[in-house]
Order: structure tokens, then sequence, then C-alpha cells
């Protein structure tokens, strides 16, 4: 296994809101997280998302790719937290990496309490990349309303990174892998030029789920992550999020996630699983977004 630490702080929190587009309130308002069942602002699932991708450049090598990524957030991650940052290879196929990966926070006591966890499927330096396989997003039995929510509901945003964008990322993240600075080094990688980020695209998902569907103060416990085919800056790109479930008792809202360019090409396909505790307008919702 092979690691790294690091502080994340307010500034990073807002800096990512920024760059994403996300400023849901538990990340960037003290006041609304304070009163939160958090108790103060907490990180991005994403931005943690992209101190593992950080971890993938600097120990499996520059020029690493991914192809899926699932995560976990168990435990919420807090302004000044020290992050231990650890992935181990547990198996490999052809140049393709199967990599357990985990951010973990130290407590008041010393133990490591796991902030994001997860697996990811990624190809080495020197591999060829395989293709990725669309996954289908079956409906699932739930509940039929939850704070004017229902399933079938859908939001989405479209977005243009630009290369500013993509060099922000890198200054934020201390992520410098070459494929996504250069497009020359992206181009010896198979790629048309310099791609964008995997963390900037979920932080797309980020953005629909914590400001449009389900809203404002939605926190994320579990994204699954699939990497079609790369997006390069200039293009635009839809992301798409629906309701598939309710579980009304439990303040659950399972939804299907996808990104689609311009010319249809699926880029990411994935679902993610939130918690609605905490919306900012509960009632709010049945003014939002209709049923597809």
């Amino acid at each position: 296994m092979s690691s790294y630490q690091c502080v994340l702080l307010q500034a990073d929190f807002d800096r990512f809101a920024k760059l994403t587009g996300d400023d849901n309130p538990i990340h960037c308002d003290p006041d609304f997280a304070a009163k939160s069942h958090f108790g103060g602002t907490v990180a991005h699932g994403m931005l943690l998302y992209s101190c593992i991708c950080k971890a993938l450049t600097e120990q499996i090598g520059p020029g690493v790719v991914q192809l899926e990524q699932t995560l976990m957030f168990p435990n919420p991650t807090y302004v000044g937290d020290r992050l231990h940052v650890a992935l181990r290879v547990e198996g490999e196929t052809e140049g393709t990496l199967d990599i357990a990966t985990e951010v973990t926070r130290v407590g008041a006591d010393g133990t490591a309490i796991p902030t994001a966890i997860g697996r990811c499927r990624a190809v080495a330096p020197d591999a060829t990349l395989p293709a990725v396989a669309p996954a289908p997003h079956p409906a699932e039995r739930g509940d039929a309303e939850l704070y004017g929510l229902h399933p079938g509901m859908s939001a989405g945003s479209t977005r243009v990174f630009s290369a500013i964008d993509l060099d922000e990322y890198g200054d934020l993240t201390g992520d410098r892998n070459p494929i996504f600075r250069d497009d020359a080094e992206a181009r010896a990688r198979g790629f048309k030029r310099r791609i964008v980020p995997w963390p900037l695209l979920a932080g797309m998902f980020s953005d629909v789920l914590g400001t449009q569907l389900p809203g404002r103060g939605t926190g994320w416990m579990k994204q699954a992550l699939r990497f079609q085919s790369a997006a390069h800056p200039g293009e635009a790109l839809t992301a798409t999020v629906a309701i598939t479930r309710l579980r009304a008792d439990k303040e659950l809202v399972n939804l299907s996630t996808r990104i689609t360019a311009a010319d249809e090409r699926v880029i990411c396909d994935g679902e993610a699983l939130v918690l609605v505790r905490n919306l900012e307008n509960k009632l709010g919702n049945k003014r939002g977004p209709r049923p597809a």
C-alpha cells in the first residue's frame, strides 16, 4: 500500500465550489452547515476524489487512465482535518489494475475515520486502453414521494470546461497527470488532446445534485462512475441525473447519472445515492424539476 497526507481548508472548499459550480451550503455556508447534522462545513465528495486521483498519478505513474471509480462517503471531512490517502493494488489483468482506494481522517484519539472509500479500475501508463461498456439504469421499488420528489424526476446542466479550468484543477489539487495538462502527452496516450480530469467531470453531478435535484443541502453517500470516453476542453458537456428510487424512512434518494457530449457520445455513466435530510427547502422541490 502507498499513501500520502494532506489538509483541506475552507478556501479549498470554496475554490472547488467555484470550479465545479457546486455551492451547496453544506460545503460553503458555515452558518447553514452549523445547523445541519454535520455541525460544520464539509468537503465535496469530488474534492476527496481528486485526492485519490493525485495519488494515482504519483503512485501508479503519470499517464495513468481511470476507467471506473466507486466511492462511499461514510463520514464527513471537515475544515482542517488531517487526511490520509491510500491506494492498494489488489489485482492486474493485461495492464488493467484493480485498486482499493481510501481517504481517512485522523480522529481526536488518533484513530483513522474513513471518509471516502471505494475501488478503482485503472490502466497503467504503458498499457493499451480498453473500451468500457455502458450499463442499464433499471427502475427500483421504493416510495412514491419524498419532500416533493418523485421517481422519474430529472435535472441537468451543460458546461464547457476551458484550459484555464483544467489548470485551476491542477493548481488546487496538486494532480499533475500530464494527460490533463499537455496536448502532446495526451496524444501519446491515445487521446486527441488533453482531457478533462475525472473529478471535474464527476463534479458536474455534484453541481446538479447539490443545487437542483434533490437540491441545496443534499449530502452525497455513494457514487459509481464509469468513464466510457474522454472529454476535452472546449466541448459542451451535459450532465443529467434522474431519480430511480426514494426511501422515505431513511431520507435517501437513488439516481442514475450520465454525462454526454454534443455529438451524443457517453462520457461518464453511473449511479448516485444521496441523503436529503438537510435540504434547504424541502417543499421547494414541488416547484422544481418535473418527471421526465
